[in-house]
């Protein structure tokens, strides 16, 4: 897929005020609130901004850590991984490959029993679920 660029305009118009602020600014929503927290409707997560597949329902796992969690995108290149020093920690932050916006955060060897090791903890406003 083609990248997707936008003006923050552009996006202020597409998006929900909440979704642009997860999306474009990097916020995160209040655990335990999104739609897709304890969903296992099967199927297929797509970036709410431009529609990148992104992960599927058969890596969505229980972390308990009060978003969606997977433990691997769609295709190795649906996502960008950048280095995030924000709040005084070093954490990974999930983009979209696609459109730059932003999704959530990885961690890797936490231990749980997934085949990857990895969270991938995604905010459900960046997500769109299409039901297989």
């Amino acid at each position: 897929m083609d990248k997707v660029v936008k003006s923050e305009a552009e996006w202020r118009v597409q998006l929900s005020p909440e979704e642009f602020r997860v999306l474009r600014q990097a916020g995160t929503e209040r655990p335990f609130t999104g739609e897709y927290v304890d969903t296992k409707t099967v199927g297929v997560y797509s970036c709410r901004a431009c529609g990148t597949e992104l992960f599927r329902s058969e890596t969505k796992f229980e972390s308990h850590c009060g978003w969606p969690s997977f433990f691997e995108p769609t295709e190795s290149d649906a996502v960008t991984l950048i280095e995030d020093r924000t709040l005084g920690m070093t954490r990974v932050e999930v983009r979209c490959a696609t459109c730059d916006s932003h999704l959530g955060h990885v961690f890797h060897g936490e231990g749980y029993p997934t085949p990857t090791d990895d969270r991938y903890c995604i905010n459900s406003v960046s997500l769109t679920l299409k039901p297989a």
